[in-house]
């Protein structure tokens, strides 16, 4: 303790007594203390800031106030004697802004934070008269700016705060020291231009010049410079904050890195799938969904339909009259518009000079950046129909007269012309006995009148049974129902014939 000379006390005089009726009403705490080191007096205010009522409850003297109370300071270091605020004061030292967190004595944490001023009244010799106090309860600003802390350092968001009258920075979050790789450390107390946050800045110049006046700056792309070498795609914003008493500016940021890889990667992508299209054996074509407009075509796309890309790009494959009918047409642009997948479905276009063309095609919707198309596929399959139809032709001649071929023939050949892949589940047995009569007949050879005669039914119940038969088997002629039997051992000659039903004995008298 530093011990002052004993000197005049204001503690019986009028003038205490006229201090005391001054400064009982004010909102910030007063503690007077005579030159003696005892504690004259204190205000309401300063009774509340140390959670007392009365004079006594904040001590007799320093000494008594010192062991009523323990102090530290905001980096959490215990005040020694010497370095209380009262005990400073008592020894002749002028200060402000003192800041320090009071807890009462036996607590480990403290209840307020008190920020301390002094004042010396003096006589007409200039001697110490009477030490003052002054005390201010910020406890709720810095609880405030505790939790901005805790927030600002809790957010995965990166951010950065720097003093607007320097330009340094004066905070920094881990978002941002995870997202640019410098230590926190090194960004403290540099500045925003040593470590530019706006580098590279789409509106740079705005971005400087709000910066200086202390106004919002608008969210904008920057390129940050990153201690490896690298650079990183930033979206930043900055918004005017007061910190304390000082003016600063909060910088938040939105990593663009992973959407600059993932547009890196589209466009990679889509080069090569342009590359490929390009170089396609199969004749390929991109059109839009909307209007079913043609967007490119490769070059195997040209061959196959005889028109050049610049004749047919930007038109609508309707207008170009590339389907064989136009039924065809609606019936695949309608099949497009409504999503149904189109796999490998025969059908015939014409080509640029008039031919009409068998080709297999199929539609894939894709997105090309971001807009929807299709995908159109075509395979020119005209040979292998040809060859389909002198095959089929040349079967149904042979079939025609067939007592000269061995059975087992005539079963390769008919499995050549009718797959039993067509229906694979299907067999005899699904037949009613009436059907495999029928069946058996038109192995034979017979019509539907013969067949009607020899069952003696009309000719409607004939083609209703022929009709079951072909949507049992999976056919719709004739030739391919005897070939679907013969191809599974039956041909008609292992059936009884059918009984004619016997006429009325009166019928058989006439």
């Amino acid at each position: 303790m530093t011990l002052v000379p004993v000197l005049k006390s204001l503690r019986d005089s009028a003038d205490l007594r006229h201090l005391r009726q001054i400064i009982a009403g004010l909102d910030e705490g007063v503690i007077l203390i005579d030159p003696d080191q005892s504690i004259l007096w204190a205000n309401a205010a300063a009774l509340a800031m140390h959670g007392v009522d009365s004079v006594e409850a904040i001590g007799a003297d320093v000494d008594d106030y010192r062991g009523r109370f323990q102090l530290r300071y905001r980096n959490n270091h215990r005040l020694s004697g010497a370095d209380y605020p009262i005990e400073r004061v008592v020894s002749g030292e002028a200060f402000s802004q003192v800041v320090v967190e009071v807890a009462v004595a036996g607590e480990d944490d403290p209840r307020w934070v008190h920020q301390v001023r002094s004042l010396v009244l003096t006589d007409d010799d200039d001697a110490p008269e009477c030490l003052i106090l002054i005390i201010q309860d910020v406890s709720a600003q810095f609880e405030a700016e505790d939790r901005f802390e805790q927030s600002f350092n809790a957010n995965p968001a990166p951010a950065v705060i720097c003093r607007l009258s320097d330009l340094r920075f004066v905070k920094v979050n881990q978002g941002f020291v995870e997202m640019t790789g410098h230590d926190k450390a090194n960004v403290l107390s540099r500045t925003v231009y040593d470590i530019d946050v706006l580098e590279r800045a789409e509106k740079r110049d705005l971005a400087k010049q709000r910066l200086s006046e202390g106004r919002t700056i608008p969210q904008m792309e920057a390129e940050l410079d990153l201690p490896d070498g690298t650079t990183k795609l930033v979206i930043v914003a900055g918004q005017p904050i007061d910190m304390g008493d000082q003016p600063c500016m909060l910088f938040t940021f939105a990593d663009l890195e992973p959407r600059r890889k993932a547009e890196n990667a589209l466009r990679q992508s889509e080069e090569r799938f342009m590359r490929t299209f390009s170089l396609a054996p199969v004749a390929l074509a991109i059109g839009s969904l909307d209007g079913h407009r043609l967007c490119d075509v490769n070059e195997a796309f040209t061959a196959l339909t005889g028109y050049a890309s610049q004749e047919i790009i930007g038109r609508p494959l309707g207008e170009v009259g590339l389907w064989e009918t136009p039924a065809l047409r609606t019936a695949i642009e309608a099949d497009i518009d409504a999503g149904v997948a189109i796999r490998d479905r025969e059908t015939r276009i014409r080509e640029k000079d008039g031919d009409v063309l068998d080709c297999m095609i199929s539609a894939e919707p894709i997105h090309l950046g971001d807009e929807p198309c299709v995908l159109w596929a075509m395979r020119d399959i005209s040979t292998r129909k040809a060859s389909e139809r002198e095959l089929v032709n040349a079967i149904e001649a042979v079939m025609k007269d067939t007592s000269w071929l061995s059975r087992s023939i005539m079963e390769k050949l008919a499995r050549i012309r009718t797959p039993e892949a067509t229906q694979p589940g299907v067999g005899l047995d699904e037949l009613t006995p009436r059907e495999r009569e029928v069946l058996a007949l038109i192995c034979r050879g017979l019509d539907d009148k013969s067949i009607a005669r020899t069952l003696d039914v009309s000719g409607n119940t004939v083609r209703n049974h022929v009709a079951r038969i072909y949507s049992k088997i999976g056919v719709n002629r004739r030739n391919a129902a005897a070939a679907w039997a013969r191809a599974r051992g039956f041909d008609g000659d292992s059936m009884p014939p059918p009984q004619r039903p016997v006429a009325p004995a009166k019928e058989m008298a006439a």
